[in-house]
């Protein structure tokens, strides 16, 4: 999967997440999408490499980081709780879809549960199983 690829399929999966809305709040160069206001993906280029910075479960965040060199520390962001997605060897579609639900599933758990859009708990367990 090229960069421009990786930005184009984490746009189309986060805007298919309940809630989800797309803003700009540090400019034209980032993208970022949040659920009730919280933060679970950043879009943006390093050094013209397009990137994606995800929430992560810090334990998966490092098996990730350990399986696959496109992953790395979450681009400043804390480095434990987040990591940064680039194109590469064993990135493809389903990689993203998963990393941006979980992101999404990470965030929400954290709301007030009155103010879910889904269950964190049960949404999008379908793919993990199938993976």
């Amino acid at each position: 999967m090229n960069g421009s690829l990786l930005h184009k399929t984490a746009t189309e999966y986060a805007e298919e997440l309940p809630g989800a809305e797309l803003d700009h709040p540090f400019g034209a160069d980032w993208e970022v999408f949040k659920v009730r206001g919280k933060v679970f993906l950043l879009m943006t280029e390093v050094p013209g490499r397009p990137v994606v910075i995800l929430k992560a479960d810090p334990g998966e965040a490092h098996a990730l980081r350990e399986q696959y060199s496109h992953i790395t520390p979450g681009y400043h962001m804390n480095k434990k709780h987040w990591i940064t997605l680039e194109s590469g060897e064993g990135v493809d579609k389903e990689l993203v879809r998963e990393l941006v639900t979980d992101s999404y599933r990470l965030v929400i758990a954290h709301l007030p549960k009155a103010e879910w859009p889904v269950d964190p708990h049960t949404y999008g367990s379908h793919m993990r199983a199938a993976r």
